[in-house]
């Protein structure tokens, strides 16, 4: 590990400590929060689908996002088959469908109100966003693949997005800013 210089003043930085297990860099990733994103399909007239909170945009021309896909997913070789995906950013009210989609089990789309477009892609009603995609490239990144998705048409919807930080399903609130 590097040295340390502090300069000025003292630090408010703690000193950083290597890697040694997963659950640290999963508490260290909870330190940031991100939007939470169905990523969904209907394929051959079955409804998949599964939630992904690692989601970002990547490019304005052409127009790309992405998210990131586990090695062990069982619905993501299915959703790759698709030949459009929607991609729904979930609505601060929608943490239960949010957790139906990361479950193993059970009807992922109980209760769950969605509309499927001639092509496939298949959308949470309700949501923030809206995005239909198709897969541009996959990426092997460690224990994950990043999926970079090109963005055909978008809608949005009313609601602030939900979000997930500190392992938890939050809100977003104003803050007034200083003048």
């Amino acid at each position: 590990m590097r040295g340390r210089r502090i300069n000025h003043k003292e630090s408010t930085v703690p000193a950083l400590e290597p890697i040694a297990a997963g659950d640290q860099i999963r508490r260290a990733f909870g330190h940031f929060p991100s939007g939470v994103t169905a990523v969904c399909a209907e394929i051959e007239g079955e409804k998949v689908g599964l939630a992904a909170s690692s989601f970002t945009g990547v490019s304005l021309e052409p127009p790309l996002v992405s998210v990131c896909m586990q090695h062990s997913s069982t619905t993501w070789p299915k959703l790759r088959l698709a030949t459009r995906l929607g991609l729904s950013v979930l609505a601060e009210w929608q943490d239960a469908i949010c957790g139906r989609l990361a479950s193993k089990h059970g009807d992922r789309f109980a209760g769950t109100d969605v509309t499927v477009e001639n092509d496939g892609s298949l959308f949470i009603d309700g949501a923030s966003l809206w995005l239909d995609c198709t897969i541009y490239a996959e990426l092997p990144c460690g224990d994950h693949d990043i999926v970079v998705l090109e963005v055909h048409g978008t809608g949005t919807g009313e609601d602030s997005p939900l979000v997930f930080h500190g392992s938890q399903f939050r809100r977003l609130a104003e803050v007034e800013a200083a003048l």
